[in-house]
């Protein structure tokens, strides 16, 4: 696994989504002409809801052949799959809707009365991944996975301090009592996180900046998880200047 982790700082939120939106399009049609289809993870949030947003509005965007593209979600939200709050309804308001995916290529984690429960729900997810990965591995290859970071340095649905940063035998965990509402989720672990290509992590605004320089100074994963996110390819940290105000300068990339 490589060690390569850049830091790149834009103005503000708006520049941040764009230049990332602009990014994923050109990486994607360059995958897609190596291999015939990417896995794509997504995330919730400002960053992550405003990212596709900007490939939506991309004039760009149509030049992706979707109906290769599959997409997963890093963490999600034991609620309706129509519930508001649900990471899968606003990724399919701001872009998934819009494209000419495959209904069979969109994973999202089951929701309540899809299964019995949130434990049979992580079960079910976890053979859904398995069903598209290679021999001998528990996941498919994700090309891309897009992560947010909480202010306290949690990812996806791992938060510090938690018995879910430590899984590692498995590849999804039921979690309960989040610091965070709604309390019950559902969750890639951090091994499954690390086997993408590429992590991709959006952060923006003032309450990021803590967490983002323990990350960086090397913390412990269990006290802050966003410090344990590394792709086997690259991680990249897309930042705004209020989320980078505490980083070191020399820890700042000029350029991809």
């Amino acid at each position: 696994m490589t060690n390569d982790r850049r830091v790149l700082v834009h103005p503000d939120l708006t520049s941040l989504t764009g230049s990332v939106a602009a990014r994923f399009v050109t990486k994607v049609i360059d995958l897609l002409d190596e291999k015939p289809e990417v896995h794509i993870v997504l995330t919730g949030g400002g960053a992550g809801i405003g990212i596709l947003r900007s490939i939506n509005e991309s004039e760009a965007r149509d030049s992706i052949d979707w109906a290769r593209v599959h997409v997963w979600w890093g963490d999600e939200r034991w609620v309706p799959h129509d519930h508001p709050d649900r990471n899968e309804k606003q990724a399919r308001d701001a872009l998934l809707d819009h494209v000419a995916l495959s209904p069979a290529h969109i994973h999202p984690f089951p929701a309540p009365g899809d299964v019995d429960d949130l434990d049979a729900a992580a079960v079910a997810h976890a053979a859904e991944l398995a069903g598209a990965a290679p021999d001998h591995a528990t996941v498919p290859v994700f090309d891309i996975t897009f992560l947010g970071v909480g202010p306290d340095g949690h990812i996806a649905s791992l938060f510090p301090g938690a018995s879910g940063i430590r899984v590692r035998d498995a590849s999804v965990i039921s979690v309960r009592n989040a610091p965070k509402p709604p309390p019950e989720r559902l969750s890639l672990t951090l091994p499954a996180i690390n086997s993408s290509d590429r992590i991709w992590l959006a952060l923006s605004g003032s309450d990021k900046a803590s967490a983002l320089g323990l990350a960086l100074a090397g913390a412990a994963t269990p006290d802050v998880p966003a410090a344990g996110a590394r792709g086997t390819k690259r991680t990249v940290f897309f930042v705004d200047k209020a989320a980078a105000a505490e980083l070191p300068e020399e820890l700042i990339s000029r350029e991809y």
